[in-house]
């Protein structure tokens, strides 16, 4: 297995939060707002573990099971911040360690789902990320405006020209409006100048026939 951190290792098997237009990626922070009590027995339970709970998207509608089918790849993140409301509600907030494939979903008798994963093939998930070529920085901050500017949207410019690479295309790849598939493509893109392309790309589409002309 690949090493967690000083506390411990990555768990053999781990509880999944299935949620659409929801990507959590390595050192990204994502708030939760947890009600349902199937999720609630899960942060609980996490809480008095590694707290550790996989991010991951559903594929289609839910099947003759009553569930729909998973992605393939997820994110687990651990909870870094953890509150309880007087309405019994959790807020907390999840911060991205790693990707994993799902090597296939368990038979449990939790109100949640679980999965064996698979982290080798993110094993660099803990690295450094690879900076990106400035040509490919110009490009996504050129298709940002055109596809903030359909989008009805606006930007602090001068933030967005000081973020480093890994935060501007992480909070993009979070905040956009892409659907589940886009979302996906996001989270499964191979390293941080894989995902600016593939973001750059999206936001160039988005924009519909035409945007190559635009200046």
């Amino acid at each position: 297995m690949t090493d967690l951190d000083d506390d411990g290792m990555l768990p053999a098997v781990i509880p999944v939060f299935p949620l659409d237009g929801a990507v959590l990626l390595p050192r990204a922070v994502l708030p939760l707002n947890i009600f349902e009590p199937r999720y609630l027995a899960m942060v609980r339970d996490a809480m008095a573990g590694p707290r550790l709970i996989g991010m991951i998207q559903s594929r289609g509608p839910a099947g003759d099971g009553g569930r729909p089918a998973l992605f393939g790849v997820g994110c687990a993140g651990r909870i870094t911040d953890y509150t309880e409301t007087d309405d019994g509600r959790m807020i907390i907030a999840l911060t991205g360690v790693v990707r994993f494939s799902v090597t296939r979903e368990l038979d449990v008798t939790t109100p949640y789902r679980q999965v064996l994963p698979d982290f080798e093939a993110f094993a660099d998930d803990s690295g450094e990320p690879l900076p990106l070529a400035h040509a490919a920085r110009a490009a996504l901050e050129k298709e940002l405006r055109g596809y903030l500017d359909t989008q009805g949207l606006s930007a602090d410019w001068g933030a967005v020209a000081q973020a480093d690479d890994e935060s501007l295309v992480t909070t993009l790849a979070a905040v956009c409006p892409f659907d589940a598939v886009e979302k996906q493509a996001l989270l499964e893109a191979r390293d941080l100048p894989a995902r600016a392309a593939t973001l750059t790309a999206l936001m160039t589409f988005a924009q519909g026939p035409g945007v190559a002309t635009r200046q």
